[in-house]
């Protein structure tokens, strides 16, 4: 058992209101530290906890689809956030979208009327040493936090720009017209594969994306971009060759139809250690989702790719969790500390939620001298935390849930896209039922 019977929770978002409640529901005393009215922020424009900055939808309610997997195994551990978003769920066709106001007005009220939960609306500008601590404070976390973050993990351990690179699913892919290989056959295994473009297909791809209709930023958002993670239409904007001797320079590559090397080459790098996903290599953008789909999808291999996650590029903080994060949420360098929410690397309203969920049970768990929950890849929440936390992956970047987290089935994936996500989300719930069985 802890030394200490209380946990401070700081930042009241989403990931941070879950935390709270899981803790103050398990007889925990919580301290919950919000900056705002003090001390407001860019995008906020109210004091209410888990106030939804941008949009209101938690997602795809849609039988079968990776968000309701996941909406339906948060409610079997008792999501507090997701039953306040049900309540006040407005139509918005196959999605959960809700009343803003209402949702963060009820989310407020009931963490304020809890028992066991104080409430301290000041700054907090550096991790407290004694106790337990989650940290939740998002994407806008203060400079002096981060500073604060950033002393205790190391200067080179915070990224503070989304560059995100479309995922597509490997089954989905044309294979007939892309091959494996490494450039110059460096390594020992050919990891990456290539899709070749002719002269004529790059200078249309060129053309498509350099006219293609982007995402403007939010006002709170500078359009301000680093060498290193530029969008693919503003390298293309400086000059026609660009990605061509940049993310797409084909050197040392020969296509083995030809024999020949491409004039172009568009690689892929596997996103998992199944292989069940691949990450478009330096193909951040802020192309629209539909533009980017259309645009993709012209290229060989593409046509009939499922997306897994589009790209994006905004303003945002988050840690380089493989190298600092357990699948416990906690920091491996101080287990007192655990991390939740978009800080972690993960993309998403029902994303938060299920990392606040998981913070504050294990925060609870910690508290009360208890086993901590490490809950199976074969669920989609621990698939979302393996992902995020494996040691083994590199050149992380943030990510909503998908369905190319999944580990493969045991029999094989039967080649029927519905049938197969029928299987994961039988095997999700039969995992979390014998999980639970175990655990609780």
């Amino acid at each position: 058992m802890h030394q200490t019977k209380k946990v401070t929770v700081i930042g009241g978002g989403i990931a941070g209101s879950e935390a709270c409640w899981q803790l103050a529901q398990q007889g925990v005393e919580v301290h919950l530290y919000e900056m705002r009215p003090v001390k407001p922020t860019e995008a906020h424009q109210t004091d209410h906890f888990s106030e939804l900055v941008c949009s209101n939808s938690f997602g795809s309610d849609a039988a079968l689809s990776a968000s309701r997997i996941l909406k339906d195994e948060l409610s079997a551990l008792g999501s507090f956030t997701l039953q306040v978003a049900r309540k006040h769920a407005v139509p918005a066709g196959a999605s959960l979208a809700v009343d803003r106001v209402l949702f963060a007005k009820e989310i407020t009220e009931r963490l304020a009327g809890h028992p066991k939960i104080k409430i301290h609306r000041e700054e907090v500008i550096e991790i407290p040493t004694d106790g337990i601590v989650i940290l939740a404070t998002g994407p806008l976390t203060s400079p002096k936090l981060t500073q604060s973050l950033t002393e205790l993990l190391g200067s080179h351990s915070l990224y503070f720009y989304d560059a995100i690179s479309p995922i597509v699913a490997t089954d989905s892919l044309d294979f007939s017209q892309i091959f494996y290989a490494n450039r110059y056959d460096k390594g020992d295994t050919a990891d990456f594969l290539n899709i070749p473009l002719s002269k004529e297909q790059y200078d249309r791809f060129i053309h498509e994306i350099t006219h293609g209709e982007v995402v403007l930023p939010h006002d709170f958002e500078e359009e301000k971009y680093f060498e290193g993670c530029m969008p693919i239409e503003a390298i293309a904007s400086r000059g026609h060759q660009t990605l061509a001797f940049g993310p797409m320079k084909p050197v040392g590559l020969r296509d083995p139809k030809t024999g020949k090397q491409p004039y172009a080459v568009i690689q892929l790098r596997a996103e998992n250690r199944h292989k069940t996903a691949y990450n478009l290599v330096g193909f951040q953008t802020k192309l629209r989702y539909k533009e980017q789909e259309r645009i993709f999808k012209t290229l060989p291999g593409l046509q009939s790719a499922e997306f897994l996650r589009l790209g994006s590029m905004h303003r945002n903080t988050y840690i380089n969790s493989p190298e600092h994060l357990m699948p416990t949420l906690q920091l491996k360098k101080n287990p007192d500390v655990f991390l939740a929410g978009q800080l972690t690397g993960t993309e998403g309203y029902l994303e938060s939620s299920a990392g606040g969920l998981v913070a504050g049970l294990n925060a609870a768990r910690l508290v009360n001298g208890q086993p901590l929950l490490r809950l199976p890849n074969t669920t989609l929440l621990g698939a979302l935390l393996e992902s995020i936390t494996d040691p083994q992956r590199k050149n992380f970047q943030p990510c909503n849930v998908n369905m190319g987290l999944f580990p493969p089935l045991e029999n094989g994936s039967p080649k029927d896209k519905k049938q197969k996500y029928h299987l994961f989300a039988e095997r999700s719930q039969q995992s979390l039922k014998l999980f639970s069985q175990i655990s609780y």
